[in-house]
């Protein structure tokens, strides 16, 4: 999606029905540390802090390896588990969260049919859930990541369509 805010982005799809979809955004890494939302986690923990999407930036999700359940743990695959309550936070505070917990602030949100249609337009590649390219690949290494579970190089796409 070339000059759009989704443009190079990784999106995981947490929920679809027919009202609308739900995702978080997964390689945009934000210049804040986790002690800036909560400064009681100053210098405690290492959770990094991405931008989730921009639909309502002042809520936090976290995403985790699947394994540990809390108050509000809904488990997305086999490997990736959001919980958005309290006791995770506790359990950051502790030291007893999960390794390689992500903090995403805000989410990517579409009404009823509006995914579909971006689907049925091309303007979406649709992948398996990784927890490996959710925990564990670089950022800037994630839209790549993705494709590649397709059989695409995303080198080999050009951005524009048609002809001169």
């Amino acid at each position: 999606m070339k000059g759009d805010y989704f443009q190079n982005t990784v999106s995981l799809l947490l929920d679809h029905n027919n009202q609308g979809a739900f995702g978080l955004i997964i390689n945009q890494p934000l210049d804040h540390s986790i002690g800036d939302v909560f400064p009681e986690l100053e210098g405690q923990s290492d959770c990094p802090l991405l931008e989730g999407g921009p639909v309502e930036q002042d809520r936090i999700f976290f995403l985790h390896p699947t394994g540990t359940r809390y108050e509000s743990t809904l488990q997305i695959s086999d490997e990736v588990s959001l919980t958005t309550s309290e006791d995770f936070v506790d359990a950051l505070k502790a030291g007893t969260a999960p390794i390689n917990t992500l903090a995403l602030l805000g989410y990517a949100g579409w009404g009823a049919e509006q995914l579909e249609q971006e689907l049925a337009a091309n303007v979406w590649l649709l992948s398996p859930a990784s927890g490996h390219i959710v925990f564990e690949v670089p950022y800037a290494e994630r839209p790549s990541a993705a494709a590649r579970m397709l059989g695409i190089d995303l080198n080999l796409i050009s951005p524009d369509a048609g002809h001169d």
